[in-house]
């Protein structure tokens, strides 16, 4: 959990926070995620996700998010900065230009551009309560 700032530079290094590579361990996978944003997965929970993806229908929906998710997955690691490279194919899907926000979400991290990341904070901050009432609220 969590939010961090930090620059990307020009040849798509981004600097992960230590209590974050703490917890992706040494190796991990990046892949698009949704929001335009990108997932980061210890390779643990990268497993988990395949599991259930195998489970899917063989249907037009699960084809084409398959594709969609899994053709941008790579297997990263830490460079001796506490970097990790990320492949232009993502840093152009996720529009990562300079600043970009890390954030903690349960299971994984999320890498967004500054600007996606204050556009879903605005989109989102007036409907937080709502959104919360609708997902914790119990039937009566």
């Amino acid at each position: 959990m969590g939010e961090f700032h930090h620059n990307i530079d020009e040849k798509g290094r981004l600097i992960i926070p230590s209590k974050i590579r703490y917890e992706l361990g040494e190796k991990f996978i990046i892949t698009r995620g949704l929001d335009k944003c990108l997932f980061v997965y210890p390779l643990n929970e990268w497993e988990n996700i395949i599991k259930k993806y195998r489970e899917l229908p063989n249907t037009k929906d699960a084809r084409n998010f398959m594709r969609f998710f899994l053709s941008g997955a790579s297997e990263c690691e830490f460079d001796k900065q506490g970097r990790i490279n990320i492949s232009s194919p993502l840093v152009s899907y996720a529009s990562l230009s300079r600043e970009c926000v890390i954030i903690g979400v349960n299971d994984r991290i999320e890498i967004w551009s500054k600007e996606m990341w204050d556009g879903f904070i605005n989109e989102n901050s007036e409907n937080f309560s709502d959104i919360a009432d609708h997902l914790f609220s119990n039937p009566v």
